[in-house]
């Protein structure tokens, strides 16, 4: 990682779970690491632990709508001034509503649309200019997929959700392609984890936390900084390995 150290990163979906394990540990190696969500707060917090504990880098928050096509660009134009620009894209942000195809309502079906798919792919395409602007040719764009994104599993409140993951490794494939025809060494790459413990498990339940806590019992979940350590395994590979898609899940669970 030492390569990376005081260069720029965006994670999005930075404030909980996943997204701050990530930034942590980015921060932990040195890098500057803009983060972002609705909820810009619990980043200062999570900036402030990060300067106590003495780690090399900085972590700036940014507050940003992902569903806002304009407050991205903001960002990214703030990112510009500030910092020159991004030299590593971690698309973390994920929306999940208990929305069935058959019953689902159509507003949940298009804010799973919106964060998952073209805010993903807004950013994708903003990074990858940004890099180009500077002629950055070792860049790396990872996106925060699922094991939902490879297999749909029989429980019709994720079968939505699922399609949009899905929609994640197909943009991850086309990018590696369209990144390769461009002549460029900018590497992109997904993660794919399994059942995470975080909060994410009660929104997927549909704010039921006796359902949640249900699905962490049957086995050991993964953990936050499970994903965080396979960012920064993909980040230090060397410059001539692409890694396509990193594929996680607990020992015990079944799908």
């Amino acid at each position: 990682m030492d390569r990376w150290r005081g260069r720029v990163a965006l994670v999005t979906g930075a404030s909980v779970g996943i997204g701050a394990a990530i930034s942590s540990e980015l921060v932990r190696n040195g890098m500057i690491v803009m983060g972002c969500a609705r909820d810009v707060e619990k980043i200062q917090k999570l900036a402030a632990e990060c300067q106590t504990a003495g780690h090399s880098g900085v972590l700036v928050p940014f507050k940003c709508d992902l569903s806002n096509e304009e407050e991205i660009l903001s960002m990214f134009s703030a990112i510009k001034a500030q910092h020159r620009g991004v030299d590593v894209c971690i698309n973390n942000a994920g929306l999940a509503h208990p929305e069935s195809l058959l019953n689902g309502k159509t507003d949940g079906w298009k804010n799973m649309l919106n964060v998952n798919v073209l805010a993903l792919s807004i950013c994708t395409r903003e990074a990858y200019q940004s890099m180009r602007e500077r002629n950055v040719d070792d860049g790396h764009i990872i996106n925060i997929n699922s094991m939902s994104g490879h297999r749909v599993i029989q429980s019709a409140f994720t079968h939505f959700y699922s399609a949009t993951k899905y929609s994640v490794t197909a943009l991850t494939e086309g990018l590696r392609q369209e990144l390769r025809e461009a002549n460029t060494h900018i590497r992109a790459t997904c993660i794919s984890p399994g059942l995470v413990e975080t909060e994410f498990a009660l929104r997927l339940h549909g704010y039921n936390a006796e359902k949640a806590a249900t699905a962490y019992s049957k086995y050991e979940p993964l953990k936050a900084i499970d994903i965080a350590n396979a960012v920064t395994y993909v980040l230090s590979a060397p410059p001539h390995v692409q890694i396509g898609d990193i594929q996680m899940r607990p020992v015990e669970q079944a799908v």
